[in-house]
């Protein structure tokens, strides 16, 4: 996962699949959810996954409505598909990411 600039935020998920982690450095629950989005990154090479700092861009979080964190958000082709707010199982994650491909 790579973290995304705020200056290239909406570019970045413009086209296909796009998996946003939103976290800050000091969220425990953030930590935790990393590693489930860490392993389905590996498993679908062709799902773009993300990451955005909470606390460098307020102004992307106001824009999407984001008002706790983690938050994922998918998106497809630009547009937002699917949202999960809080530390959740893997599997969690990844049965949101099947109903979307």
């Amino acid at each position: 996962m790579r973290d995304v600039k705020g200056e290239d935020f909406y570019k970045e998920i413009e086209n296909g699949i796009v998996v946003l982690d939103i976290w800050a450095d000091w969220c425990r629950p953030c930590k935790a959810i990393e590693p489930h989005l860490k392993e389905l990154e590996r498993e679908y090479p062709n799902v773009k996954f993300l990451k955005l700092n909470a606390d460098e861009y307020p102004e992307i979080l106001q824009d999407l409505g984001v008002i706790s964190i983690p938050t994922v958000i998918y998106f497809k082709n630009g547009k937002e598909v699917g949202r999960i707010i809080g530390a959740q199982p893997k599997q969690k994650f990844k049965q949101t990411l099947e109903e979307i491909l």
